[in-house]
């Protein structure tokens, strides 16, 4: 049964580490879950942590390893031998220890590389690390189970035999030629029903998914989306099958896509940690906050072309924050919608259609904004001019900031920008500046100022 992580049990392991009784370490937490051994090893002290590490069998902390905190993983390596590493990555498929391999200094990657007891783990974990970083090939794993379209039902059951106890979780089983070309996929149903006498040739699905190693993490996952894929194998130029990529890695892709995401829409352009320094928060943060700066000095240089228009109307400075909150709110929404569907890739339909589409639903909440303006501005007896204005301008406003956070999204996306830069400070400052403009415009036309 696994222990409760809270802050007593911590102090508990604490003082059995303090006093090293590595039996009672051991009785505690050697049939814990690798993600429990993370946690607890997240909420220790470097030196302890180090400690409980070395104590613990390495089939139970080299997976944990790679559930614990990137900046926390880092420190216990750099404690860590190159014998000791080499001893968590054997455990590890190739895909994970490549993982870990790559975080590691130049100078400490050889050296646990030659460490490594299997030689052929240590081959597979260097032809991983050769591929540029989001591809399928980066993503994949070596461990899998092939067999040959040529083999008879009991020769292919001792194969898979053999080649299951390097897999850690058997999603297919994939048909391949002479030479080793992927051809198809092979149902176990099949082959446990299959007669002895007949040959894989005869029993195999030749309809197989495939992605090549070159292909985008991005498109990778929204194939397995697509199609429910717990699997899909990996081929190279000429179809040779390398490798598979798991569902496990694809769900981390997709983590580390949406804060990455994430992050760039509230404006911050590295990816940082809550722990890490001030500096490097900084420099993710500074230059959105610059181009924030940017435009609230722009948009302060269109109000002081108006000052006539804000000593005649002194109303108008009270709507101004409002006409510029919603033109952001507006395109931020727009633009989040768009990024959204081109990460699904559900974008369709023309170019035309989708600006009268969004033209049209502008229309409709720029209208009912704009009566509730109307009938606000009346109860306060403003101007009816005034308040017309202010209508107006709403709606207008509205359509332009729409479009604005419809159409940045895709023609970034168009150019190889990532459209997510689009739904923060980049639309915001922008709708900022063209509310006010317009806003102003329009009450000179209507105030005659």
């Amino acid at each position: 049964m696994a222990i409760e992580i809270n802050k007593e049990s911590i102090e508990n392991i604490e003082g059995l580490i303090s006093a090293t009784d590595d039996s009672a370490l051991l009785n505690l937490l050697s049939e814990e879950h690798p993600a429990d051994i993370a946690e607890i090893i997240d909420e220790l002290e470097l030196e302890q942590a180090t400690y409980l590490f070395k104590l613990l069998d390495s089939e139970l902390t080299a997976e944990a390893l790679m559930e614990i905190n990137e900046d926390d993983r880092e420190k216990i390596l750099k404690n860590l031998s190159a014998e000791e590493i080499a001893e968590e990555l054997d455990e590890l498929d190739t895909d994970d220890a490549a993982d870990i391999i790559s975080e590691l200094p130049q100078e400490r990657v050889t050296e646990v590389i030659s460490e490594l007891e299997d030689d052929e783990h240590a081959k597979d974990i260097v032809e991983l690390l050769r591929y540029q970083e989001g591809t399928a090939g980066s993503l994949m794993a070596k461990e899998l189970i092939k067999v040959k379209e040529t083999w008879m039902v009991p020769t292919c059951v001792r194969k898979m035999r053999s080649q299951a106890q390097e897999v850690r979780r058997v999603h297919s089983i994939y048909v391949v030629d002479q030479d080793d070309h992927l051809i198809g996929r092979l149902s176990l149903k099949d082959l446990l029903v299959a007669s002895a006498k007949d040959k894989v040739a005869n029993i195999y699905i030749p309809k197989v998914d495939s992605v090549h190693f070159n292909d985008k993490g991005e498109d990778v996952a929204r194939l397995m989306q697509k199609y429910d894929l717990e699997a899909i194998p990996v081929v190279d130029d000429d179809n040779v099958l390398i490798g598979r990529i798991t569902i496990d890695d694809i769900v981390d892709l997709i983590k580390e896509e949406a804060e990455k995401d994430y992050q760039m829409a509230a404006g911050i352009t590295e990816d940082i940690d809550a722990d890490d320094s001030i500096w490097n928060k900084t420099k993710a943060r500074l230059p959105w906050l610059t181009l924030g700066l940017v435009g609230g000095l722009a948009a302060a240089s269109i109000m002081g072309g108006f000052d006539d228009a804000l000593t005649q109307f002194p109303e108008l400075f009270y709507f101004t924050p409002l006409i510029a909150a919603m033109a952001g709110n507006v395109g931020v929404q727009s633009s989040a919608i768009i990024v959204q569907g081109l990460a699904n890739d559900n974008i369709r339909g023309s170019m035309v259609n989708r600006m009268f589409k969004e033209i049209g639903l502008s229309i409709i909440n720029g209208v009912i904004l704009a009566v509730l303006i109307f009938v606000f501005g009346f109860f306060l007896d403003y101007d009816i001019n005034i308040s017309i204005t202010i209508s107006i301008s709403m709606v207008m406003v509205i359509i332009l900031a729409s479009l604005i956070g419809t159409f940045v999204p895709l023609i970034l996306d168009k150019n190889g920008i990532d459209p997510a830069v689009a739904t923060g400070p980049f639309i915001t400052t922008s709708n900022d500046i063209f509310g006010i403009f317009i806003f102003f415009y329009i009450a000179k036309v209507i105030l005659g100022f």
